[in-house]
Parts: structure tokens; C-alpha cells; sequence
């Protein structure tokens, strides 16, 4: 009977006896012990570490044969002197050993002695028993080394494994907590450059309104005389250029913020895009490593690369760094939320402030018009008025000149009756109250007729001042219908609806 993994006891055998029953029996050599061994391995050792065959690791048979031992002295003998070199089994001290025959010394010292026998069983058993108890304590510490060995492989194999696992976990977790940032980035992303798109349009649109504003303050220019005037409606067009410059600026300026920014996120969104890629790397590799097992295929030895040490970070710093990218990626995320909203407002406040402005302008415009329709509709009052009295003073002129006309016959009458009364003769030509009469008479009419000369001078002068009125009305009556025109045609014309969305940024 025999254990696995432990040679059969060894049966020592009686040998041959050597030169008759007188001559003592050698032990048997060692090599024909060597069919007591099995010449085949039968611990089931692990195939990597097998370097044979047919025998243990401990026991190769590539080096194990049968040695030739020649010692230059016995293990015990049975000289008188064993501690003399000199000796050996054919030759006889010739100092110590007594004088003998030759033939009997050389009988005498080729013998052993019953008790060098004995002893030499006794060694020989002694041996073997403490060859064979340490070969089994070896053989039981080797057992007891294996299974520790495999045991504590097996169990660096599972906590190497766990570990695989647990580090595929972490990526897994980090790699999604940058996936979903990089989602939510692109998501920004897009809404700002909407955001930003909206605010060009926008700043597009400014150019309608600023250019309306600019044609009425030239058309404004196209007033005649004294409709030449910095009124409020100028005023309000001058106010209306300014906000409308003054929102564009702004708004340019926010537009190349939102530039600076989507560079920005565009960054960040590289760097989780990078750390997401890196991580999608390492979590494939890390699973081949975690699926790797004992009968896996592609497994060689790899001398050395224990000693390798090619690693740039820890887990501290490994999370660290993509924490990192999250929280400059949030960063981003809010400064570019808060630009959003900051577009919003400015597109709101500029657009409520050109509404206003384009309001004030049309109330402006609206009140001026209505201004000159009442001074209109004045000077035409005014200059019907003066037509009528043109009229009217044209008429007393004409009965000016027929008065006086009509003085010249009684002036010729008493002029003439004055010369017929100057032949009376002598005497007869008295100063008689028909006389004085007549005298009278010339210097009334000639008084009448100074008169109505004057009063019809006076009346020509007031029929120039009436003409002259008129024309001035009517100039004046043209100047206001152009100025209308313009105003209410031209300026309201163009500003009846406002040019842009009051509400541009409803996203």
C-alpha cells in the first residue's frame, strides 16, 4: 500500500553470497534499488510548473542515475587503525599490524566482524528510516506548500478579479457621470449658438429701424422756410439713431462673448470627450483583463513586466481629474446659461428701448402733422379771408376811380361858367355871390377829388399789402403741404409698423 505522490517502500532482499558460507554478505548496490521507484509522476501538478514527464519536480529524472561512489575509506571498518590513509584492503600496515603470514593476513583483514555487520544493518536501517521520514515530512510539507500555494493563488486570482471589477465599476460610473455632462454640454452648446444665432438676426434686424429713422431725418431735411425747425419729432429721430446704435454696439459686443463662450464649452466639451474616450479604452481593457481565466487562450509568459511601471496617476488623482473636467465643464455650463439669459434680457431691453423710441417718434410725428393741418387749415382761412378782401378792395378801387371820374364834369362846369362870367364887361363884372359861389364850388370839388385821390391811393396801397399777404399765405400754405407731405407721407409712410419683432428672443 502507498499514498499518492510517495514511492513504494523499498523490500530489501537477501543477495547473493560471496565466496562460500564463510564469507560475509555484501549489501546489495545501490542501483538495483532504483526499480523500486515508479518511473512516472503521479501528483497531478499544475502544467506550467511541470519541467518532466515522468517524475516530480522534486525528483527529475533527467538528473537522477544511478552514482558510482568510489570513497577512499569504508563507512565502518575493521582495521585496526582506522584512522590511517595508508591502508587499504590488499595492503597491510607494516608498522602497527604484527608479523603474520601473507596468505592469512590478507584472510584475516578481508573479513568484517559480525558486529561491523550488524552495525552496518543497523546504520543502513537508521538511514533509511530517517532518509524516508524526512523524505515524508518533505513529501507531506510539499502537499501542505501546494495546497497553501494554490489556495493563496486562487485567492489573489478572486481579490485581483473583485478588484477588476470594482475598478471596471468606477470607470463605468465616471464614464457615465461624463457621458450625461457631455450630452447636457452639447445641449448647451447648441442652445447658446441658437441664442447667439436669434441675437445676429436681431442685430440683422437693427438695420431696418436705423435706417428708417436716418431716410425721415433726411426727408425732414427737404423742409422749406420756416418749417426748417428743430422740433421734438427731430429730436425724438436723433434719440432713435443713438438708441439704435447704442443696441447694436451691445449687442455685438454679446455676440462675441457668445463666441468667447461656445469656445469655451467647446473646450470642456473636448476634454469629456477625450476623458470619455479614454475611459471607454480602459473599461474594454480592463474587462478582457476581468474575463481573462486558467484555460484562456493568448496567456504567455511575460518576463519582467512586474518591474514595468508605466502608470501617470493614482485613484485620487485618476478621479480627480475627471471630476475636474465635470465641474469646469459645469462651470462652462452656468457662465453660458447666465450669457443665455443675458442675451435674453439685452434683446428684450433693446428691443422695449427702440419700441419706445420708435413710439416717441411716431407720437412726434403724429402730433407735428397735426400741428401743421391746423396751421394749414389756418392759413387757408387766412388766405381766403385776404382773397375775399382783394376782392373787395378791387371793387372800391374801381368806385374810387369812378367817383373821381365823376368830378370832372361839375369841375368843368364851374371852371367854365368861372371863364364865361370872366367877358362880362366893365362894371359888370362883379363880385357877386354866384361869384363866390362858383369859387366855392371849384375849390369843393377840387377838395373832393383830393380826397377820393388820396382814398384811392390809400386803397392801393392796402390792395399791395393784400397781394403781398396773399402771396406770403400761399408760399407759406405750399410750405406746409410739403412739409405735410412729408411728415405724413414719407416719415408715417415708412414707420406704420414697426420693422422687427418687439419680442425677439421668445425661444
Amino acid at each position: 500500500m502507498e499514498f499518492l505522490g510517495h514511492t513504494q517502500t523499498a523490500s530489501y532482499m537477501t543477495g547473493p553470497r560471496m565466496g562460500g558460507s564463510g564469507n560475509p554478505t555484501f549489501l546489495p548496490s545501490i542501483s538495483t534499488m532504483q526499480s523500486s521507484y515508479k518511473p512516472y509522476d503521479t501528483y497531478p501538478a499544475p502544467s506550467p510548473l511541470r519541467r518532466s514527464l515522468t517524475t516530480m519536480p522534486w525528483r527529475p529524472s533527467t538528473y537522477y542515475q544511478t552514482a558510482k561512489v568510489n570513497p577512499s575509506s569504508a563507512v565502518t571498518k575493521s582495521m585496526p587503525e582506522p584512522l590511517s590513509t595508508t591502508n587499504r584492503l590488499s595492503e597491510l600496515d607494516s608498522i602497527k599490524v604484527p608479523p603474520v603470514f601473507a596468505a592469512a593476513r590478507n584472510a584475516l583483514y578481508t573479513r568484517y566482524t559480525p558486529n561491523d555487520w550488524m552495525r552496518s544493518n543497523s546504520a543502513n536501517y537508521q538511514a533509511s528510516d530517517r532518509v524516508r521520514s524526512g523524505a515524508e515530512r518533505l513529501r507531506f510539507d510539499t502537499a501542505r506548500l501546494c495546497r497553501e500555494t494554490d489556495e493563496k493563488t486562487k485567492r489573489a486570482q478572486a481579490d485581483v478579479g473583485k478588484k477588476l471589477g470594482e475598478r471596471i465599476g468606477d470607470i463605468q460610473f465616471w464614464k457615465t457621470e461624463v457621458c450625461n455632462e457631455t450630452d447636457n454640454m452639447i445641449t448647451e452648446i447648441n442652445a447658446l449658438n441658437e441664442a447667439k444665432r436669434i441675437m445676429e438676426k436681431s442685430l440683422a434686424e437693427t438695420e431696418n429701424p436705423l435706417h428708417i429713422a436716418k431716410e425721415c431725418l433726411y426727408n425732414r431735411e427737404k423742409r422749406q422756410g420756416i418749417d426748417l425747425v428743430h422740433d421734438n419729432v427731430e429730436q425724438e429721430l436723433i434719440r432713435e439713431v443713438d438708441v439704435i446704435k447704442r443696441c447694436q454696439e451691445k449687442m455685438r459686443q454679446t455676440i462675441e462673448k457668445a463666441n468667447m463662450q461656445i469656445a469655451l464649452d467647446r473646450a470642456a466639451q473636448h476634454e469629456l470627450e477625450r476623458d470619455h474616450q479614454d475611459k471607454h479604452q480602459a473599461s474594454q481593457i480592463d474587462d478582457v483583463a476581468h474575463q481573462m481565466r486558467n484555460t484562456s487562450r493568448g496567456l504567455a509568459y511575460h518576463d519582467g513586466i512586474n518591474r514595468i511601471d508605466n502608470t501617470v496617476s493614482v485613484p485620487e488623482t485618476w478621479a480627480k481629474f475627471s471630476n475636474d473636467n465635470i465641474q469646469r465643464s459645469q462651470s462652462e455650463r452656468g457662465a453660458s446659461k447666465n450669457l443665455r439669459n443675458e442675451i435674453e434680457a439685452i434683446l428684450n431691453q433693446c428691443a422695449n428701448d427702440m419700441w419706445q423710441e420708435w413710439n416717441a417718434s411716431n407720437v412726434g410725428l403724429t402730433q407735428r402733422i397735426q400741428e401743421t393741418v391746423d396751421a394749414r387749415n389756418k392759413l387757408q382761412t387766412h388766405l381766403s379771408k385776404t382773397l375775399q378782401e382783394i376782392f373787395d378792395m378791387e371793387k372800391n378801387i374801381e368806385l374810387l376811380k369812378k367817383s373821381i371820374q365823376d368830378k370832372e364834369a361839375p369841375m368843368q362846369v364851374a371852371q367854365t361858367r368861372l371863364d364865361t362870367r370872366t367877358h362880362r364887361p366893365n362894371v359888370e363884372s362883379c363880385r357877386d355871390p354866384v361869384q363866390h359861389r362858383l369859387v366855392s364850388e371849384v375849390g369843393e370839388i377840387s377838395e373832393t377829388v383830393d380826397s377820393l385821390q388820396y382814398k384811392l391811393r390809400e386803397a392801393e396801397n392796402a390792395l399791395q399789402h393784400l397781394l403781398r399777404t396773399k402771396s406770403s399765405l400761399e408760399h407759406d400754405l405750399s410750405v406746409k403741404n410739403n412739409s405735410l407731405f412729408i411728415d405724413r407721407e414719407k416719415c408715417m409712410g415708412m414707420r406704420k409698423t414697426f420693422p422687427m419683432s418687439p419680442r425677439v428672443a421668445s425661444y
